[in-house]
């Protein structure tokens, strides 16, 4: 097999790869289909913190105030009102605490931006290294390089 075969394959399978990986979060993207307000409720309240529980969000959480929670995102979600505004609206009643996702604004938003930052870094360490190591395995060979192992091979029978 040619080289250049050998190239085209390669770059076959990463676009293959690509192109798996892009259907793969269109679709976990696009999610399940419409939504009961139940089923709505119940995602932004596995957002929401209970306000008086240590850790458990307000969809798992059997406190009075976490089921005060629940009926009123059931109950802005039955009148039409965006998750945004949902949360807007617990956050001035209980403070910015009450959300489990942190902003994605401001010095919150790094929580968000590090770990793509760290990953892109990461894959680039790893594309230069590789590069690297393909260019130094692509070294021509000179005749001197011969001679000089054909001399140590020599020297060593001798010794």
């Amino acid at each position: 097999m040619t080289p250049h075969v050998a190239r085209l394959r390669r770059r076959a399978a990463w676009a293959a790869l690509g192109f798996v990986v892009v259907v793969c979060l269109v679709v976990a993207a696009t999610g399940g289909g419409p939504q009961t307000p139940q089923q709505k409720a119940a995602s932004i309240a596995g957002e929401v913190r209970c306000p008086t529980c240590e850790g458990q969000s307000a969809e798992v959480s059997n406190a009075p105030a976490a089921q005060a929670v629940r009926a009123f995102i059931l109950q802005q979600v039955e009148v039409g009102q965006s998750r945004g505004s949902i949360e807007r609206a617990l956050e001035e009643r209980y403070g910015t605490d009450i959300l489990l996702r942190p902003s994605s604004t401001g010095i919150e938003g790094l929580v968000w931006v590090l770990p793509v930052v760290a990953l892109v870094v990461a894959l680039g360490g790893l594309a230069a290294a590789f590069r690297r190591w393909r260019l130094m395995d692509e070294v021509p060979v000179t005749d001197a390089d011969r001679e000089r192992v054909a001399d140590a091979l020599t020297e060593g029978d001798t010794g």
